[in-house]
């Protein structure tokens, strides 16, 4: 029983900065791990990111460590993502997910509408 709506995306050139928020809806957000995805036209949709529901612990794919950071703000019902030196790869659709279960799967219960991030090169 959650909903998910995603926003800050836009058109960013290569080496700038975006911060994505994901707005959750329900009283069992702070149950939920917490993942931000992407994906482009043809190709694989992509775990870009993760949190615990307790937020201790994250998760990273190596192609973002040390540029994005994940984190998350129970009190608003928030999960951010934070995007710095961006590069032309990571043109994406970025979507918010929560997942009842694991941290680390493609397979999460609740899916947002998704935004689009663009960076120019």
């Amino acid at each position: 029983q959650v909903q998910l709506v995603e926003s800050g995306g836009g058109l960013v050139q290569a080496g700038g900065s975006l911060r994505l928020s994901c707005a959750a809806s329900g009283r069992t957000f702070t149950s939920y791990a917490m993942g931000w995805f992407r994906q482009a036209p043809g190709k694989e949709r992509e775990l870009v990111s993760a949190i615990h529901w307790g937020g201790a612990l994250t998760y990273y794919a190596d192609s973002v460590k040390g540029r994005f950071a994940i984190s998350r703000d129970n009190t608003k019902n928030t999960v951010y993502l934070q995007m710095n030196s961006l590069k032309p790869e990571d043109t994406a659709v970025y979507y918010c997910a929560a997942n009842a279960g694991r941290l680390v799967t493609n397979e999460y219960d609740y899916w947002g509408q998704g935004t689009q991030v663009t960076v120019s090169s």
